[in-house]
């Protein structure tokens, strides 16, 4: 149950005490859940029993009393505790996980992406540098996740091994004359000209992703410059190596990106990935297949894969934020690879196959996420 579904689950108990006359209220138009502060307990809490209890003209825990009978008559509540003056603490079935994994499943890769045009035209300005034009490539990628049309201009004419060596997007490139004037028509390629589908004017009726007032505007994009040529680690280690550290960080560019080991980042990521494959594979062997269910210990992979969505937003300008996520993803999936699959004589099990749906959700969320930064996942390392 999402927070917006718990928090219409407190309407209809506020609507069934107001119809069976317990309270004499005006059923509000919504009711704030968050998690239970300090003193509070289960998955959620809410102040509605405070709110009401001036209009009810009853006392706070009164209201919350009245509302918890009827709260505990929700089939996806299983217990609600009134705390303080008079806050509801809910906890809540298992699904929660079920639910999440079905989702990004369903979705796969495109999971936390934007459904249809946002309305924004962004243009990308950036120096003609290698890292700036690598993170500019996965802003990009990152931004038309999100529904964004996206064009980069570069101050200056980008190499073309960027685009061979390491996948950046130059061709058709906007070089900018007058940097300090990106409106100037001679300066940049006409937009309503381009030919890219991302270019398609948002404006023009017979255009499908038509919208009446798009907005456009530009985004600057600054880093601390590669301190040596990347091009000598291969496009995923030197994407990696450019796009981790945050963009006012000095990169390193060394061989220890290359390293398949622990203390490779990288590698951690993908060899998450590539372990969650290789489970399935294992496990089609044996008979079984992901089925989304309840996973015990698995609280903080979940959370991290229910975040997946805002971290997109908050990596459109900012992609080491998206990196960073995924690294935390694949640290917080490996621990519980090793209970996915039944050993010796274990027949596979509802739980099996529920930590093996969760296993697969990480792991399209991993791929996913090093797909808009432009790295391979593979499935064998």
């Amino acid at each position: 149950m999402t927070p917006v579904e718990l928090s219409r689950t407190v309407l209809h108990a506020v609507r069934r005490a107001v119809d069976e006359g317990e309270l004499s209220v005006t059923v509000p138009e919504r009711a704030v859940v968050t998690p239970p502060g300090p003193g509070g307990c289960g998955d959620y809490a809410t102040n509605i029993a405070l709110q009401l209890a001036r209009a009810a003209g009853q006392p706070p825990q009164r209201v919350a009393e009245i509302l918890r009978a009827r709260l505990l008559d929700e089939h996806r509540v299983t217990d609600v505790v009134v705390t303080g003056p008079g806050f509801l603490n809910l906890s809540l079935e298992s699904t929660a996980s079920a639910d999440l994994v079905e989702e990004i499943l369903r979705r796969g890769r495109r999971y936390g992406h934007a459904v249809g045009f946002s309305g924004n035209v962004v243009r990308l300005r950036c120096p003609a540098e290698v890292r700036a034009a690598v993170v500019a490539d996965a802003v990009a990628r990152v931004r038309r996740s999100q529904g964004d049309l996206v064009r980069v201009a570069y101050d200056g004419r980008p190499a073309p091994e960027w685009e061979s060596a390491l996948g950046v997007d130059v061709g058709n490139p906007m070089v900018v004359d007058n940097p300090t004037d990106l409106d100037n028509p001679t300066d940049l390629a006409d937009l309503e000209n381009a030919t890219d589908t991302d270019l398609a004017d948002p404006t023009d009726p017979d255009n499908p992703l038509a919208v009446d007032n798009p907005t456009d505007f530009h985004v600057d994009i600054t880093t601390h410059p590669a301190p040596t040529t990347p091009l000598p680690l291969g496009r995923d280690a030197a994407r990696w190596a450019l796009l981790y550290p945050a963009a006012h960080d000095r990169p390193r560019i060394t061989r220890d990106h290359l390293v398949q080991r622990e203390t490779n980042p990288l590698f951690r990521v993908r060899y998450a990935h590539a372990r969650t494959r290789a489970l399935l594979r294992n496990a089609a062997d044996l008979g079984f297949h992901p089925e989304p269910g309840p996973v015990s210990g698995g609280d903080a992979l979940v959370a991290l894969l229910g975040d997946h969505p805002r971290v997109l937003v908050t990596a459109q300008d900012a992609p080491d934020r998206l990196a960073r996520h995924l690294l935390a993803v694949a640290d917080a999936a490996l621990p519980l690879f090793p209970a996915v699959l039944p050993l010796g004589g274990e027949k596979p099990s509802a739980a099996h196959r529920a930590r093996l749906a969760l296993a697969e959700a990480a792991g399209t969320v991993l791929a996913g996420g090093l797909s808009l930064l432009g790295i391979d996942a593979p499935d064998h390392l």
